[in-house]
């Protein structure tokens, strides 16, 4: 039974060693990314505005939808692709949306990706300085609404 102890501690060493070596990356929590939704989505409804608001995570791959009882059909790919645009260039996209409309060499930049959604409304998702995902809010009467609720939705988990 020690042999056999002394054994397989022997072959584990090596596995041990080699997974202290892994890199490791930041990342956004479930539980942190449903508290920022529903912020989000609550601060809409305070305002009378039903919305859907998408958190994805920093690889794009959605972690949270939630969709209003009464918002459009469109609000919850709308949220969806302005979180993955946000999560994927790493800035909110009514800033992208001046930036290639300021200079019509970035144009390509909206045909980059057919999930990119460059409207006003969402927002990149920083903690400890660390990009981690975007959120986006679709439906509220103006981007400018949408991204307000998306920023309450940031500040309710201490994100950036």
């Amino acid at each position: 039974m020690l042999r056999t102890t002394a054994l397989l501690a022997a072959l584990a060493a090596p596995v041990a060693a080699a997974a202290q070596d892994l890199p490791t990356s930041p990342y956004l929590p479930l539980a942190l990314a449903s508290d920022a939704a529903n912020a989000a989505l609550e601060a809409c409804a305070v305002e009378g505005h039903d919305v859907s608001v998408a958190i994805v995570a920093r690889d794009g791959n959605t972690k949270v939808l939630l969709k209003a009882d009464n918002s459009g059909p469109h609000t919850a790919s709308s949220a969806t692709g302005k979180a993955f645009t946000s999560a994927g260039l790493g800035r909110d996209t009514a800033g992208l949306a001046e930036f290639i409309s300021g200079n019509t060499a970035n144009n390509g930049l909206r045909d980059m990706d057919a999930r990119l959604v460059i409207q006003a409304g969402g927002l990149p998702i920083r903690i400890g300085g660390a990009l981690v995902g975007g959120i986006g809010v679709g439906g509220a009467p103006s981007g400018a609404i949408d991204a307000d609720c998306a920023r309450v939705g940031l500040d309710a988990i201490g994100a950036e």
